[in-house]
């Protein structure tokens, strides 16, 4: 917005005002959380796969959505994969199959230069299953902390595996309240453990794999989801399409199905930078508008006669525009603000972005 130095006035046209400084006031850096889910739900307890994805996509990952994924409604909220550093568990042989690709992938993004493979609490694991947040929801991060996820123990089957629903469930959390995570070129890293938001973590402490907030992926040790209490059962045959992801998928569904309570919980993360306006209209300002109805006739009489010499308007919109004259911002007043040559008016606008 243009702004002009101390003790200046524009009087061109009045109707745009130069702000003045002073006029602008920068604000202060606001951290703002919210569920994560469409709606800002904080708690996701229903799942649904996309009828959209081909059966070639599927052998990369699987998209969840809140409904239906044909209803209109309906939207993506993460996506869950597999990957394996050797290829083993889909189709094709080394970096030629699905697995395969999804470990290097994950792998190039999250871990540093001189790491090939992930590791968890020092123990290397060469087969991973991975949680993506689709990326419009965690605004600028994962709210660490704040999200948790309930894995029900499967009744294994390479082509139909089941939720065991006499089994407890497993509830994962980040440890960011225990353990401050050195920063590394991506964001931080936090372990994903055993524990829940309510009672924290678990003691003894299980490690199942690590959480990146700033990109919204939770990587999930496939050695930790396959002992006896999540039972995954991870098909690591080579050249076989275990459909592993889809484990995953039944798991966290599964666990919400036994109890609405085990839902998928988790919340954002913004900074909101504030800036206010002070838009002053003084007394000799605005007191005329350009409305069709303001006047009659074809010499542009008031339409109301006690208007002559004592005009008034009624302010309903601030715009706010670049120095070029082009509308940037609109704020709207929760009611009408009488103005004439005998009162100023004084709004404040703040601005988030």
């Amino acid at each position: 917005m243009a702004i002009l130095p101390a003790g200046s006035f524009n009087t061109s046209k009045r109707v745009f005002t130069a702000f003045k400084v002073g006029d602008v006031v920068e604000g202060g850096v606001e951290k703002v959380t919210r569920g994560l889910w469409s709606g800002n739900v904080g708690t996701l307890t229903t799942f649904h796969t996309s009828s959209a994805q081909s059966a070639t996509q599927k052998q990369y990952y699987y998209e969840i959505f809140d409904g239906v994924s044909t209803d209109a409604t309906s939207e993506s909220q993460y996506s869950v994969t597999y990957g394996h550093n050797a290829g083993s568990g889909s189709l094709g042989q080394n970096e030629d199959s699905p697995s395969n690709a999804i470990y290097s992938q994950y792998a190039q993004i999250l871990l540093p230069d001189n790491q090939r493979t992930f590791s968890f609490n020092s123990v290397t694991s060469e087969h991973i299953y991975a949680i993506n947040l689709n990326r419009a929801r965690i605004k600028d991060r994962l709210d660490p902390g704040n999200f948790e996820i309930t894995l029900a123990k499967l009744n294994a089957h390479a082509s139909n595996p089941e939720v065991h629903s006499s089994e407890a469930i497993t509830e994962l959390i980040d440890d960011s309240g225990d353990t401050q995570q050195a920063a590394t070129q991506i964001g931080r890293v936090y372990n994903v453990v055993s524990g829940s938001i309510l009672n924290g973590v678990y003691s003894p402490k299980t490690y199942y794999g690590q959480v990146y907030p700033e990109q919204g992926v939770i990587v999930l040790n496939a050695d930790a989801l396959d002992e006896a209490k999540l039972n995954f059962g991870t098909v690591v045959s080579s050249n076989t399409n275990g459909d592993n992801s889809f484990k995953l998928h039944t798991s966290i569904s599964g666990a919400a199905v036994i109890n609405a309570t085990n839902g998928f919980a988790a919340r954002n993360e913004e900074k909101v930078q504030s800036t206010f306006y002070f838009v002053r209209a003084k007394n000799g300002e605005y007191n005329f508008s350009n409305n069709p109805s303001y006047t009659t006739g074809s010499n542009g009489s008031f339409a109301q006669p006690t208007f002559a010499n004592n005009p008034k308007s009624y302010i309903t919109t601030v715009g706010l525009y670049n120095a070029s004259q082009q509308l940037l911002a609109v704020a709207k007043l929760s009611k009408p603000i009488l103005k004439s040559f005998s009162n100023e008016v004084l709004v404040k606008v703040k601005l988030d972005f």
